[in-house]
């Protein structure tokens, strides 16, 4: 018995019966009903086999037991279970039950045989509408292909095309250029034109100018030899305010005569107006370096005020023609030639004022309670036209930033007769370098000595204590003074 167990085990028959159901469960909707009926023939053959085995290991172990053993088993499960299943079999199938099931079996096959060919037909029908979609989407691929050929084709025309654009482009292009450069070429040359005859007619009017002043200057000459010609050069001012400002011409004339006359002019307040200057403050100030630094600092606060006065000017006068302002010339070359043909216009009294008010608080400069500063007027009225003129000219003309105890330059300064040459830095200014830019038109004069530096530091301590020591002392004066400037622009004015 033994033996027989375990053939039926390693045969493993139950595995394979297990295996062939799935098999059969999962294609049971897909085979046809003979394929089923085959299926189901070999797992009776294989139950059967097994049935038979099972039935020769029952009998052995029967037999294995003796006569008596195992009949109560027998009696109890497998009598009962063998009457059971004939007694069911039995009564439950009679001879109508069995031809009523093998008829609806047979309709059963018709019904599948029907369905298996309505599925062979759908499919060969699907097959059919698949090929013929196929096809379809052959000719839509070999479309598509002609259609990129074609676009190919036109891609690579445009291109050739566009190329030829583009070089069109290109050529008329630069005969755009060549003929923007022709018209600014002949623009220049129209300029120049326009250049050349405002020049001639400047450089008449500059002729007739210059030959008004020569006869001037003559019959001038053959006054002074008449009289004394040295206090006619100490106490006349020099000819050129007048001329410049009863002359209509002098707004016409170029700016490079207008500076020559303006450096000469500077030159000649240097040579007579600040001596005349000078000797007048000698009277009351015995020292000569409190003086000339009285007339620096009056020079340099002159150019400061005439300066911010033409700003101001400058200013008004664009606010007022800004709004009617036509022509080819701009606002600004507008705004300055109204400036220089109405140079009088300037109100001089008003940066004297200023000037003098500054001097007055300066602590640079200690002087006597006897002295005012109105009588150096004169020279810082002429100081302020000549600075105010000087912003007129493109560029303008300025005087050069200077500190005490700065490194002496033989570029912007000369040494005073009463200098120590051998000094490197500047005790105090005589006079201002003229600048144009950053390069000098007409030197300064400055005083070198040793220990420069400390003197200045000394000086500057000096003259800062007593400023704010003699604060209340100078205050009343300051006061004065300011009336008086004021009621002499009054009557300026009125006048």
């Amino acid at each position: 018995m033994a033996d027989s167990l375990r053939r039926l085990v390693n045969t493993s028959t139950y595995s394979i019966l297990q295996d062939k159901l799935e098999s059969w469960y999962k294609d049971y909707h897909l085979v046809s009903c003979d394929q089923n009926l085959n299926r189901c023939c070999e797992l009776l053959e294989l139950t059967s086999k097994v049935q038979g085995q099972l039935f020769t290991i029952l009998n052995l172990t029967a037999r294995e037991g003796g006569h008596y053993a195992g009949v109560d088993t027998l009696k109890s499960r497998f009598l009962p279970w063998l009457g059971s299943c004939f007694s069911i079999a039995s009564s439950g199938v009679t001879s109508d039950t069995s031809f009523s099931l093998i008829q609806e079996s047979k309709e059963k096959d018709m019904k599948i045989r029907e369905l298996s060919i309505s599925h062979e037909h759908e499919i060969k029908k699907m097959e059919t509408q698949l090929n013929s979609a196929q096809m379809q989407l052959n000719a839509v691929k070999q479309e598509l292909e002609d259609a990129q050929l074609d676009l190919d084709e036109t891609r690579n025309k445009s291109a050739t095309t566009l190329l030829a654009t583009e070089d069109e482009i290109i050529q008329l292009k630069a005969d755009l250029m060549t003929a923007r450069d022709e018209a600014q070429m002949y623009k220049r040359k129209l300029d120049i034109l326009d250049d050349y005859e405002r020049q001639m007619r400047m450089l008449k009017d500059e002729i007739s100018i210059l030959t008004t002043e020569k006869s001037l200057l003559q019959d001038r000459l053959i006054r002074s030899r008449s009289s004394s010609p040295i206090g006619h050069r100490s106490r006349s001012p020099s000819p050129l305010p007048y001329l410049r400002s009863e002359s209509p011409s002098w707004t016409r004339l170029s700016n490079s005569t207008r500076q020559s006359r303006m450096i000469s002019r500077f030159n000649d307040i240097y040579s007579i107006e600040r001596l005349d200057a000078q000797s007048l403050l000698k009277r009351y100030i015995d020292d000569i370096e409190m003086v000339q630094r009285i007339i620096f600092i009056a020079t340099v606060e002159s150019f400061h005020a005439a300066k911010m006065a033409f700003r101001q000017f400058r200013l008004r006068v664009r606010k007022t023609l800004s709004p009617t302002h036509t022509g080819p010339e701009s606002l600004d070359d507008t705004v300055m030639d109204y400036i220089i043909r109405n140079l009088d216009l300037y109100d001089v009294q008003s940066s004297v004022n200023d000037v003098i008010r500054a001097m007055n608080v300066n602590p640079k400069i200690s002087f006597p309670p006897e002295v005012d500063f109105i009588l150096i007027s004169s020279f810082i009225r002429e100081v302020c036209r000549l600075a105010f003129s000087m912003q007129t000219l493109e560029p303008a003309l300025d005087i050069a930033f200077t500190t005490d105890g700065e490194l002496f330059s033989d570029n912007k300064y000369r040494r005073s007769y009463d200098s120590e040459y051998t000094a490197p830095l500047v005790a105090y200014h005589v006079w201002p370098a003229l600048m144009e830019g950053d390069s000098v038109i007409v030197k300064g004069e400055a005083v070198t000595k040793r220990g420069a530096l400390v003197m200045c530091l000394i000086w500057d301590s000096v003259s800062n204590r007593s400023f704010y020591t003699k604060s209340k002392q100078l205050y009343p004066r300051i006061l004065r003074r300011d009336t008086v400037l004021k009621e002499s622009s009054q009557s300026r004015v009125t006048g």
